[in-house]
């Protein structure tokens, strides 16, 4: 029931969001080099690595680790890099990776292949079984502000209390968190 959700929802939203998606792209084509869509490598279900479709907000050189780790993240944003991240439109593309399979709209947002420390501390906790994704409890919760065990412990509450209710209610949260730019650090 929850991929039938996931497959309608998301096709729902790209047409909804179809226009704003063809202005983004045109935006970030015309404000920095590079290509539109930057592809980033994470862990998906079982811990399996994917590639995840995001807006390109920073610099082609920008190295590939978590935002937090890069020091100065603004010297790497892109002149729209910015708004996207704070308006989450940089997050839009994954809709597509929901329809492939690879995310859902509700799960542990993925992490990147390198961190690790979140890869082994949700794999301790059996988290890895779910799979990721475009919004979360953690999310909700905190989002860019969260440590990672703090967060690991808002995943396994998912873990053991999903359900379509907690989905919905996650769902409409994040609506809530993205039209106030909540918790987002960077």
């Amino acid at each position: 029931m929850k991929r039938i959700f996931d497959i309608f929802m998301s096709l729902l939203a790209l047409v909804a969001f179809s226009i704003p998606l063809l202005i983004v792209v045109v935006l970030v084509k015309i404000s920095s080099r590079g290509s539109v869509l930057y592809w980033s490598e994470r862990i998906g279900r079982n811990n399996v690595i994917f590639k995840m479709p995001k807006f390109r907000t920073m610099h082609v050189d920008t190295p590939a680790v978590a935002t937090h780790l890069l020091g100065d993240p603004d010297q790497f944003l892109t002149p729209f890099g910015k708004f996207l991240r704070k308006s989450s439109l940089d997050e839009l593309p994954q809709l597509f990776s929901i329809v492939k399979g690879d995310m859902s709209i509700v799960g542990p947002r993925p992490a990147l292949f390198n961190q690790d420390d979140l890869v082994d501390l949700r794999t301790e906790k059996g988290i890895h079984v779910l799979s990721p994704g475009l919004t979360g409890w953690a999310q909700i919760n905190g989002r860019d502000e969260l440590p990672i065990p703090v967060k690991v412990e808002y995943d396994v509450y998912y873990l053991h209390q999903r359900s379509f209710v907690l989905d919905l209610k996650i769902i409409i949260k994040t609506i809530y968190n993205v039209l106030n730019s909540k918790g987002v650090s960077h």
